[in-house]
């Protein structure tokens, strides 16, 4: 597994798109961000759905300190009011239940999972209740460090894309972001960190 962020890779990047080169001025390179690969981060990523990262991080450390292991058995044996009191939503309590339930019943096998095409990967993915594609595209991106994917559902790329490009709707997001194949992921990593750093943050 090569990493996202790369001199060759970067280098041809910096040609394909002048906003990298700007980003690039401004703000240096951006982290090779990584993430184990497994249950528990596909558990956060769930966690991390439209609210932020820093109350995601509580939630599921609240969720952590609470049972005796995270694994997919000790999820399951939660009820709804432990999960309410680990500050767990009704609606996500329902998708770490079904995300376990998948993986006890072996309809998917995370250490696996890496092996496989894309495609594949996205489909058996999207087959539990509650991950979507940017759930899927988190986990490609920061999990398996596949080199082309744009999360054109994540809100932080959407409104830099707008702030540094004339595109302003999804199709044209996504038309803009056609220049920066194959390398694609790399191009969300630095708008990511331009978002980050414009309003100094660093959680990701």
């Amino acid at each position: 597994m090569s990493p996202i962020v790369n001199q060759n890779d970067t280098k041809k990047l910096l040609r394909a798109d002048v906003i990298f080169a700007k980003i690039h001025d401004q703000y240096g390179e951006p982290p090779n961000w990584k993430r184990p690969p497994g249950f528990v981060t596909l558990c956060k990523i769930i966690l991390e759905q439209q609210i932020s990262l820093e109350s995601a991080k509580a939630h599921f450390n609240k969720l952590d300190n609470y049972i005796p292991s995270f694994t997919p058995k000790e999820i399951l044996k939660l009820s709804d009011d432990e999960m309410r009191n680990c500050q767990i939503s009704r609606q996500k309590s329902k998708y770490l239940r079904e995300l376990s339930s998948a993986i006890l019943d072996e309809k998917i096998d995370l250490g696996k999972i890496s092996a496989l095409p894309q495609p594949e990967i996205r489909s058996q993915l999207k087959s539990v209740k509650g991950i979507g594609d940017w759930t899927v595209d988190i986990y490609l991106l920061f999990c398996l460090q596949e080199k082309d994917i744009f999360p054109v559902g994540d809100i932080a790329i959407v409104n830099t894309v707008k702030e540094l490009t004339n595109a302003n709707s999804e199709d044209e997001i996504k038309l803009h972001s056609d220049k920066w194949k194959p390398y694609r992921s790399l191009a969300t990593f630095y708008l990511w960190h331009y978002y980050l750093c414009k309003r100094n943050r660093n959680v990701i």
